[in-house]
């Protein structure tokens, strides 16, 4: 139980440890604006509305002390209802500049955090089939869902209010200065306390929402690994070891919530406390000093005032700096995804395929997936276009990590592969992928109508094409059997099929696709006995003049093929016929008889 728990925390997010603070908040910021910067022109519309906004919020107080100095003591009401007007105009302006403000501010953001959303799946698309291997699916949705959305919560709602809160700090201490330098020295006394503090808090902060956000995305790939594998943990009844895994990632979350909440957290009493001491301050100096005729009452009343509004952008930054540290740490997970190494490039004078003729041979070829751990070891093999090949061999061979480098899924650490005369690694990928058909043991089938599916082989196809190939692959007979024929829309990952059926609908993607060499990776592992037989025979339609490589492990299946290349712990150890190999009698005659005992070779 303890291991697969083990098991599913190794799956999480991302490398488990690897980063245990943030390394570059400000760099994160920076590139963060970086998306901002074609929007300069609006965002400058909305700095105007919220200069307009403070200007006019700070107007308030100070017309309020004026009504206090010159209409309530004179009693001049009318003069009184006068600036009232005033006031309530001002403030009612200054709101209304606000939203709309908020209403630029949060379209801008979110065509930025379209174009972040966009560059990183785009990346995503180009990171090589290495990454995937070694990164849950759950934590890389969650950099795109829970990361981009702590971003989403820090620039479109709380970019506006940093400006304001900070622009009205500013003015409010200008104001003061311009009533009376004296109260507004002694107010100064409230800023260094709060942003030392502030800085201490960051420390711990910024560490906490980083591990909160890489828990997060720890704990969204237990759960899609869970959901996804519903069949397998209820078939071996591993329902409470899923629930004790799920839990233990679950408390971390906890945890470092509470870490980085509970930090955070103090800045909102401290700002209180200090808000409290600021109006005290004011108001003892300022009953001081205008017992001595030195301040009027509508000075001293327009400071606490001014001194109620200094606080409340001050809290109000508090409050934001919880959301900003985790946009920050958000931010920085969501780089790391970027800034990893793509797929190799193709090359600068990638070649253009031209038709292929489907000539494949492998010279030398050495390659490992860990460094000092070779799968395949100096292996070399031709075959000639048109020709089929079985790969065979015992499991871990290396027979599918062949066709991972055919496809340039993985590099070549060593030799060459070379189509019809040219080395892959000159071709550009996506012709050298368009000329290969594959159906793999691992049936994916996407959320969409069956034809959509089929249609996936190729998009232009017709409707009817997509049929067609769907009767050579013997899968038009339960097609139309299903509720809604082709337009039947299927389940994520096609759940509501059995697993023979997804198989034929693969193999009728690929028969669709119509490609020079066709690579069949146990494609008929999943069916039964009877179906085999006609997809084998719709098979050997379709491989008629096509280079065709075949991994079967029912050696029954591959009988009639050209050539059959034995691997062995990365090595071809024989290569020739069936028969021939039969008659040689050593490794292949081996597996063979293993698979028929008690049967005529």
């Amino acid at each position: 139980m303890s291991d697969i728990r083990a098991s599913m925390q190794r799956r999480g997010g991302g490398r488990p440890g690897k980063i245990e603070k943030a390394q570059d908040p400000r760099g994160a910021m920076l590139r963060l604006v970086r998306y901002l910067r074609p929007y300069a022109a609006s965002i400058s519309l909305v700095v105007g509305f919220i200069v307009l906004s403070s200007a006019l919020g700070l107007f308030g107080p100070y017309l309020m002390g004026r009504a206090i100095d010159r209409y309530i003591a004179a009693k001049d009401l009318a003069g009184l209802l006068k600036l009232v007007l005033l006031m309530l105009g001002a403030y009612l302006l200054s709101n209304l500049s606000m939203v709309a403000a908020n209403w630029i501010m949060a379209r801008v953001s979110q065509i930025a955090l379209k174009a972040l959303r966009r560059d990183l799946f785009g990346h995503l698309q180009t990171l090589s089939m290495g990454f995937f291997d070694t990164h849950a699916a759950g934590g890389l949705m969650s950099r795109l869902t829970n990361d981009i959305d702590a971003i989403n919560q820090a620039v479109s709602q709380n970019v506006t209010a940093l400006v304001a809160s900070s622009l009205t700090m500013l003015g409010i201490l200008a104001a003061m200065f311009a009533l009376n330098h004296w109260l507004a020295l002694a107010s100064l006394v409230v800023v260094p306390i709060m942003f030392g503090f502030t800085r201490f808090v960051a420390k711990y902060t910024r560490k906490g929402f980083r591990d909160l956000q890489r828990n997060l995305g720890e704990l969204n790939g237990i759960a899609e690994e869970t959901i996804s594998g519903q069949r397998v943990i209820k078939a071996f009844r591993r329902s409470d070891s899923a629930i004790e895994a799920f839990l233990a990632k679950n408390q971390a979350v906890f945890e470092a919530g509470v870490y980085a909440n509970s930090f955070a957290m103090l800045l909102m009493p401290l700002t209180q406390v200090l808000g409290s001491f600021f109006v005290v301050v004011l108001a003892g100096l300022g009953g001081w000093l205008a017992l001595r005729g030195l301040v009027s009452v509508g000075t001293i009343a327009a400071f606490i005032n001014y001194g109620q509004n200094f606080t409340s952008p001050l809290r109000q930054l508090a409050n934001l700096y919880n959301s900003i540290q985790a946009a920050l740490a958000g931010a920085e997970r969501v780089f790391e995804i970027i800034d990893t190494p793509g797929e190799v490039e193709d090359a600068g004078a990638a070649r253009r395929v031209e038709p292929v003729r489907g000539d494949v041979s492998l010279r030398d070829v050495r390659f490992g997936y860990a460094p000092g751990a070779p799968v395949i070891k100096g292996l070399s093999l031709d075959v000639k276009a048109g020709q089929t090949i079985a790969l065979v061999g015992p499991t871990g061979a290396g027979k599918t990590t062949i066709i991972n480098l055919l496809t340039r899924f993985y590099e070549i650490q060593g030799g060459s592969i070379s189509i019809d005369g040219t080395d892959i690694r000159s071709m550009r990928k996506d012709e050298l992928r368009r000329s290969l058909g594959l159906v793999l043991q691992d049936t994916f089938l996407f959320a969409d109508s069956v034809m959509e599916n089929i249609r996936y082989g190729r998009l232009e196809a017709t409707d009817d094409e997509c049929v067609e190939a769907a009767r050579m692959a013997d899968a038009d007979h339960f097609i139309r059997q299903l509720p809604g024929g082709y337009a039947t829309d299927l389940s994520e990952r096609a759940g509501n099929l059995s697993q023979g059926q997804r198989q034929l609908l693969s193999i009728s993607r690929a028969i669709l696709a119509d490609p020079a060499i066709l690579i069949l990776d146990e494609a008929t592992s999943s069916v039964d006995t009877r179906t085999e037989a006609r997809i084998q025979k719709a098979l050997l339609h379709l491989m008629k003049g096509r280079t065709s490589f075949v991994i079967a492990h029912r050696l029954s299946t591959i009988r009639d093929a050209d050539l059959v290349a034995v691997i062995s712990d990365g090595e071809i150890v024989e290569q020739g016929s069936h028969e021939e190999l039969i008659a040689l009698g050593g490794f292949y005659r081996r597996l063979y008889a293993s698979q028929f005992k008690g049967k005529e070779i």
